[in-house]
């Protein structure tokens, strides 16, 4: 019989596609990061102290694989993790789309699918943790919309209320006017604004109410996962500023939100191809000539990421060793071939660290289907690229 998990494993690996359970099993590669990462985690979960940092490798290297160790890190640590792939559809220029997506893809500690709200569906309205959430969004954010909005989510029991104040929440922002009108007919109050939200210039309002939650409900803190970072290179010119100076709060201690650990993946190739290529600095001097900060931070830190760098020889064995013991039981056979056969049977398929696990399986099928084995044909694909998409009348106008 085989083992149905240890087939999830091989699949996984085989379709090239980062899985969290792969994350999970094979997490001992990579020591240097990981202690770091690990430390970080530490200081959030001892200290209450954020920080972020950015990790960059080449196209297959393990930068999505390192992301989902880090995943089941933090969950052993009883922290509540979002993750996120930047998008044309998410793109970091626009943080209130972030914050909608992470929301979205937010995993509690032990649980396999995304959501927390069920956690605030147990909150009373006069229990310890709404009390002060409800201090926290009077006297600790920008704006005090969500005092207003998180007061009316636990005293209304208007069912189209609850769903519509829950969705604001989950990023479905509800305009001020209904909000004003749903906390004027729940407690005869109007409402007064200390100044108007708009999700374009205070959704860090969500940010720091969220992490502070999270601490509230009694988890460790809050780890954010964004991969694909590169593809802000996509973005025109002035979007492209905007996106850095939004990475300044997950990634700037001064900035984060509390009890938060930020994690940014990126293309090792981002330096020459982007900052390099299309003059950032020229360009934040241009644009931002009297407050080049906190963009200018964070271009530094991009260019200074740390790279993942290909794998020692031990390091492949051990990989290829359990990869070996997981192709056994994912089939229900013993593998009789050599780690030094196995590490051999990569070679043709490239440098890359996917690719390597990609024509070892290969290896395996055909040994386990054939009895024997032939040269494995895995190749190279995928290169980044950082054409920008089609600039808006605005910048045409510049």
């Amino acid at each position: 019989m085989y083992d149905i998990e240890a087939r999830h494993i091989i699949e996984a690996l085989r379709s090239g596609v980062p899985s969290r359970a792969v994350g999970q099993y094979f997490s001992e590669a990579r020591p240097k990061i990981m202690k770091e990462i690990s430390s970080r985690l530490e200081m959030v979960c001892d200290e209450r102290r954020s920080s972020g940092m950015v990790i960059s490798g080449k196209y297959g290297e393990g930068k999505t694989h390192l992301l989902n160790t880090v995943f089941n890190l933090a969950h052993s640590d009883n922290m509540v993790v979002s993750y996120l792939s930047l998008s044309k559809e998410t793109p970091m220029d626009k943080l209130y789309l972030v914050y909608q997506k992470l929301i979205q893809n937010t995993y509690l500690p032990k649980r396999e699918q995304p959501g927390f709200l069920q956690e605030l569906q147990k909150l009373s309205a006069n229990s310890p943790v709404a009390n002060e959430m409800q201090l926290f969004a009077a006297k600790h954010l920008e704006t005090d919309k969500l005092y207003y909005l998180f007061r009316s989510y636990l005293n209304t029991e208007d069912s189209d209320e609850k769903f519509l104040l829950q969705a604001d929440l989950e990023g479905d922002f509800i305009a001020n006017a209904p909000l004003k009108k749903i906390y004027r007919r729940i407690f005869n109050q109007t409402v007064k604004y200390n100044q108007n939200f708009t999700k374009t210039k205070h959704c860090g309002d969500y940010f720091s109410f969220m992490s502070h939650l999270f601490t509230q409900l009694g988890y460790q803190g809050w780890v954010i996962l964004i991969d694909e970072t590169e593809l802000m290179g996509r973005l025109g010119k002035k979007a492209r500023l905007n996106a850095y100076r939004n990475m300044a709060q997950f990634l700037l201690p001064e900035l984060c939100p509390e009890a938060t650990f930020s994690m940014f993946a990126l293309s090792a190739s981002y330096t020459e191809d982007v900052i390099e290529s299309k003059h950032e600095y020229e360009n934040l001097a241009a644009i931002y000539p009297t407050e080049p900060e906190p963009a200018r931070t964070v271009l530094e830190l991009l260019v200074k990421a740390p790279q993942l760098l290909p794998l020692a020889k031990e390091e492949i064995s051990k990989i290829l060793s359990k990869i070996q013991e997981f192709h056994g039981r994912a089939y229900n056979w013993t593998p009789n071939v050599s780690i030094a056969s196995l590490i051999e049977s990569t070679q043709s398929g490239g440098y890359l660290l996917r690719t390597k696990i990609r024509a070892a399986i290969e290896f395996l099928d055909q040994l386990y289907q054939y009895g024997k084995a032939g040269k494995t044909t895995v190749n190279e694909l995928g290169e980044e690229t950082f054409t920008e998409d089609v600039p808006s009348i605005e910048e045409l106008t510049d």
